[in-house]
């Protein structure tokens, strides 16, 4: 939202610059007499009678280069590496509206190998979760508790922004907030990559916090007050039951997630119809 500048501090290797990168003196890369040159070495293992397994492993004397440089003649700054270990501070720069994900590109500030081009480094910008808003796209949205007072009241209630600005939204006395309603104010999201000045969008979620007992007192003021609930007739002959609390992932799970008896007493027999039974022992 606001950008940031951080300090990145990357190890890379880069030319010698005491041989030039050529590991010693000029002309002291010989070919590898381990490997003749080809960086590899093949070995055959018999593995049985007729039976031969050829393996393929990097030479050890030369690391796979196929070439060798005799020890008088090594570079005593590299040894012969032809490279060294460099240091060096990058400043990158997060700006405004970039998003998880995006990527953020050093051209030639990675690894180079004498005679290639340095590769490049590429920074991935990793976002952390918010403990107040939430990101989608460039909106934002946040949640805001009320009481069931200020859900049938009104209310006055400030949001801090992520610039530390001050919002203030108001729902007027005479109008209800819904539970899991949503409100937006625009132009106070995020701002977009490229064009800063131009922001989406804030929802603000609504989640209405209702009392979990009344009294009997607050029932009754509630009652002449509040418009008057539809009344039942009853006859004499419903039958009272009790509800218990329950999580709506339960729904289509009773009596055996609504499968047949027949079909569950069918799972119970063995293959061919034949009844599965359990023998005792005395």
């Amino acid at each position: 939202y606001n950008g940031k500048t951080v300090r990145l501090a990357i190890s890379r290797n880069k030319p010698c610059p005491d041989c030039e990168g050529v590991g010693g003196k000029a002309g002291c890369e010989k070919t590898c007499q381990e490997c003749n040159g080809r960086g590899v070495r093949v070995q055959l293992r018999q593995i049985g009678p007729g039976m031969v397994q050829q393996m393929q492993s990097a030479c050890g004397a030369c690391k796979g280069a196929g070439k060798s440089i005799p020890e008088k003649d090594k570079c005593k700054s590299c040894k012969g590496s032809k490279v060294y270990k460099d240091r060096k501070v990058l400043e990158v720069n997060i700006e405004k509206g970039m998003s998880h994900g995006q990527k953020i590109r050093f051209s030639g500030e990675a690894d180079e190998i004498p005679g290639t081009i340095a590769g490049d480094v590429i920074i991935v910008v990793q976002q952390k979760d918010h403990e107040t808003f939430k990101r989608k796209g460039a909106d934002l949205v946040v949640t805001q508790d009320v009481s069931l007072t200020e859900a049938l009241c009104g209310f006055t209630r400030l949001i801090t922004t992520l610039d530390n600005r001050s919002l203030q939204i108001e729902v007027p006395a005479g109008e209800v907030t819904r539970h899991d309603s949503v409100k937006q104010v625009k132009g106070e999201g995020m701002p977009q990559h490229g064009n800063i000045f131009n922001k989406g969008n804030l929802f603000v979620h609504f989640n209405v916090v209702f009392p979990s007992t009344l009294s009997s007192d607050m029932v009754a003021k509630l009652k002449k007050v509040l418009p008057p609930a539809p009344q039942v007739m009853l006859t004499g002959e419903e039958e009272l039951v009790s509800m218990s609390p329950v999580d709506m992932s339960q729904f289509g799970r009773g009596a055996g997630g609504g499968r047949s008896a027949h079909d569950m007493d069918e799972d119970d027999e063995g293959p061919g119809g034949a009844q599965r039974v359990q023998c005792g022992q005395n």
